[in-house]
């Protein structure tokens, strides 16, 4: 991990298309500017985790067999 030092309105880039900016530090709240481009996610730690959980129950519960015939009777009904 690579710890950096940085005061308001300062920068830090990644790679050539990815910049970070310290907008604001009031106590032990950090503000962060993140630009980058539209193709890029950016996310918090925790929601990015919630996603990554969220899509690993889906794809289990997708797999089941008794779950796609369920599916196949909906799709056949409409």
């Amino acid at each position: 991990m690579l710890i950096l030092s940085r005061k308001t309105n300062e920068k830090i880039c990644i790679g050539e298309n990815i910049t970070l900016t310290i907008i604001e530090v009031k106590g032990d709240q950090v503000k962060i500017g993140v630009e980058a481009p539209k193709d890029v996610k950016v996310f918090r730690h925790e929601v990015f985790t919630a996603i990554q959980a969220e899509n690993r129950a889906a794809a289990a519960t997708a797999s089941k067999p008794q779950n796609l015939s369920q599916l196949a009777k909906l799709i056949k009904k409409q």
